[in-house]
């Protein structure tokens, strides 16, 4: 009964932390595309069941000798199984520099889940005895592997992920297989004992041998797939129980996959159209008290804090993860020794519904693409109500819409006032105005690394001034004009719908 439990424990716990790891790296080589989590999810229960049913067929009764075999089978598919749940990542990275989808590559995780379905089965089978106490015993067991897969999603969810890289979870994970491996080889007796321990010996030494070096550069191959070539190396991988951040050698920055910005707060060489926000010191001059959700590379909360206006400004991020690269890149390491600015590591809807007294002059989310899984929660009807209830009198939001008509259309719907500047989209309850030529008088005056966005003396900066400010005007409609462009079938995104993400219309 004893091995029952500890084999339906460590089952428990290895398989759910596989899963979360699976997770990650299938989430990041689709960008986070909504559906990866339910097909992945489909394809992982399908191997359980397909490996549960194999096992099925190997525990019918045929006497002590096949008991024998049956306890051979439990040991090699122990190994067997973990083995495999340590390559799918690789192989799966491996896959993705060849131009497979993340899609073609799921059933990886099927015949690894296959493998890790044998073993709870097995383990109750060759170990709980057939009496009139069987049920209670396998219900013991049970709740043994329920438990193990609790404690297995808790630790490596929202602990491990925190502190170790995926290759070093990985190679922890091996090591736990393993380690079952052992207790299966301590219930042996004879040479079938010593047949097990030289097994288990040469794979602890392979083990050692590869650590995490089947992982080496394995998110420029998820990222990058067929465009990846050996030696592309990321400047900066940073890794957290919120998602991983990259950031290539041109300054580029990538939240789970997907650009994300780039570390730039000039004009001089404009590589993240970041005019767009400077643009909001015109649209709302009388900008004191703002709030950011989101803050990617810091540049346009760099920006944003530069403003002489602002004397408040609370930034809320979920990924702590973005913090620690601020201090690589001189453009943006001022934020984090700026009086005026507070970091609150927290999702940002979340934020906003407990702090219930807080109201802004301005609201702005550099939200990431309207397609991605969760993006719903910051661009729906309901989540725009919110954001208009933490608004002072004639304050607007300033939003990244991706392009998407669902969104534009919805911020209209919401909103009586609206400007569309680029992608982004500002709505408010009073009139909205830019004037490009006296945003172009305040980048004169504008601080910006110890001098002004433009030299008023320089004829240079006066011709480069004016070469921004045409790049702004020509990206900037009316809400009119965003109106007229938007399909009819454009439906407004709500909670319920989720039509961004799911790919419900235009």
């Amino acid at each position: 009964m004893t091995p029952a439990l500890v084999l339906g424990f460590l089952s428990g716990f290895i398989a759910l932390s596989y899963e979360i790891l699976w997770y990650r790296a299938y989430a990041f080589m689709s960008g986070g595309a909504a559906d990866t989590f339910g097909l992945l999810l489909g394809s992982y229960l399908a191997g359980l069941a397909l490996g549960a049913l194999g096992a099925g067929r190997v525990c019918r009764d045929g006497g002590e000798a096949f008991r024998n075999a049956r306890v051979r089978a439990l040991f090699g598919l122990t190994l067997l199984a973990n083995v495999l749940g340590y390559f799918v990542v690789p192989t799966l990275s491996a896959l993705a520099v060849r131009g497979w989808s993340w899609k073609a590559a799921l059933p990886l995780v099927g015949v690894a889940a296959a493998g890790l379905g044998t073993v709870f089965p097995l383990a109750a089978h060759l170990y709980v005895e057939p009496d009139d106490r069987a049920g209670r015993r396998v219900s013991y067991v049970y709740l043994a592997n329920i438990l193990g897969s609790t404690l297995g999603s808790l630790l490596t969810g929202f602990v491990l992920l925190d502190r170790y890289s995926l290759g070093g979870i990985h190679l922890l994970q091996i090591w736990l297989g393993l380690s079952m491996g052992l207790f299966l080889v301590v219930l042996e007796e004879g040479g079938k004992r010593l047949r097990g321990a030289l097994l288990l010996g040469v794979l602890t030494v392979a083990a050692a041998q590869l650590g995490t070096s089947p992982f080496a550069a394995v998110y420029e191959r998820l990222q990058l797939k067929s465009a990846y070539h050996p030696g592309i190396r990321f400047a900066h991988v940073v890794e957290t129980k919120s998602g991983v951040i990259t950031v290539n050698d041109q300054g580029q920055i990538f939240g789970g996959g997907i650009y994300d910005g780039a570390y730039n707060t000039g004009l001089l060489d404009d590589k993240n159209t970041i005019i767009r926000c400077y643009a909001l010191a015109e649209l709302r001059p009388a900008t004191r008290d703002v709030l950011m959700i989101g803050l990617s590379s810091g540049s346009w909360a760099t920006v944003i804090a530069n403003n002489p206006a602002v004397e408040r400004f609370t930034i809320v991020e979920i990924n702590p993860g973005y913090r620690r690269l601020l201090g690589e890149y001189p453009a943006v390491r001022g934020l984090l020794e700026n009086p005026k600015v507070r970091l609150d590591f927290d999702d940002g809807r979340r934020w906003l519904v407990r702090n219930r007294d807080r109201r802004f002059d301005a609201i702005v989310a550099n939200a990431t693409f309207h397609w991605r899984s969760n993006a719903t929660n910051l661009l729906s009807r309901e989540f725009l109500e919110l954001i208009r209830s933490r608004l002072n009198p004639g304050g607007c939001y300033y939003y990244n819409t991706t392009e998407s008509s669902r969104v534009l259309r919805t911020g209209c719907s919401v909103f009586p006032y609206a400007l569309k500047i680029g992608g982004f989209l500002a709505v408010s309850d009073a009139p909205l105005s830019l004037d490009p030529e006296r945003l172009r008088e305040r980048l004169f005056d504008y601080p910006w690394e110890g001098k002004t966005v433009f030299d008023r003396n320089s004829p240079v900066d006066q011709g480069r001034s004016q070469e921004a400010i045409e790049r702004l005007r020509k990206m900037t409609k009316s809400r009119e004009e965003v109106l007229a462009g938007i399909p009819p079938g454009a439906r407004e995104v709500t909670d319920d719908n989720m039509g961004t993400e799911w790919g419900e219309g235009p």
